[in-house]
């Protein structure tokens, strides 16, 4: 089955401050229907799930987003489930990252991309977001550091949503996987620090193919996109 992953932009360049529209939700969702991503001027987390894009508010609110929104940064893929497992008792995100690590690489796929969507009961989700930050050349951990607010939902049925990037591609996206949460009622979400599953239901889909839309204004070029910003990105996710 073909697949691909369809990126806009680059976190690198998300994480230096580059967080002017690229392409719109509405050209975003003919791309992949299950992804993630953030908005013009950072305002809020992107979960997309089912083919409709939420925002995360700075609250944990969620909303779905009108289409002409723009989209600076975003990485999505169609999901199809082709690797489906059951996740139990898993108490931090580490165990659910390591757990997920395992099953890929049961299948030779430490070296592809992963698109994957975890359904199930969460005893706790230790999440973020931000508020719009209307700046430029200002890093993204700055931003944060200014419009960050941490949340924590209990006991709450909702969804996983994430994707995978191996070692290499670190810069393009980050290396590992990044989840972000979205509940079952859509009206709580963001980007997941940590989690503990009490059961769930995991499917995940290898993508050997990528599609990368840069920015086309010239302002993307006086980014210094060469700068190992590894520590940096790390602090912020």
């Amino acid at each position: 089955m073909q697949n691909k992953m369809y990126q806009v932009s680059t976190l690198q360049a998300l994480a230096l401050g580059y967080s002017k529209a690229v392409i719109t939700v509405e050209e975003l969702l003919r791309e992949g229907d299950t992804g993630l991503g953030t908005f013009e001027d950072v305002n809020g987390e992107m979960i997309l799930m089912d083919g409709h894009c939420y925002r995360a508010d700075q609250e944990g609110n969620v909303t779905l987003v009108p289409q002409e929104t723009g989209v600076p940064f975003a990485a999505v893929a169609k999901l199809y489930g082709e690797q489906e497992f059951e996740l139990k008792d898993m108490q931090d995100i580490k165990s659910v990252r390591e757990e997920l690590t395992r099953k890929i690489e049961e299948r030779f796929g430490l070296n592809s991309m992963h698109v994957v969507r975890i359904d199930g009961v969460f005893e706790k989700v230790d999440a973020r977001s931000e508020a719009p930050y209307r700046s430029h050349h200002v890093t993204l951990k700055e931003m944060l550091g200014k419009t960050q607010k941490a949340f924590i939902f209990e006991n709450i049925r909702g969804s996983l949503i994430g994707v995978y990037f191996p070692d290499y591609m670190d810069g393009i996206n980050m290396p590992g996987w990044h989840l972000h949460f979205l509940s079952e009622d859509r009206s709580k979400g963001g980007h997941v620090f940590d989690v503990s599953v009490r059961e769930g239901i995991s499917k995940v889909d290898k993508i050997t193919n990528i599609y990368i839309n840069l920015p086309e204004e010239a302002a993307f070029d006086t980014y210094s996109l060469k700068q190992d910003l590894r520590d940096e990105i790390k602090s912020v996710e």
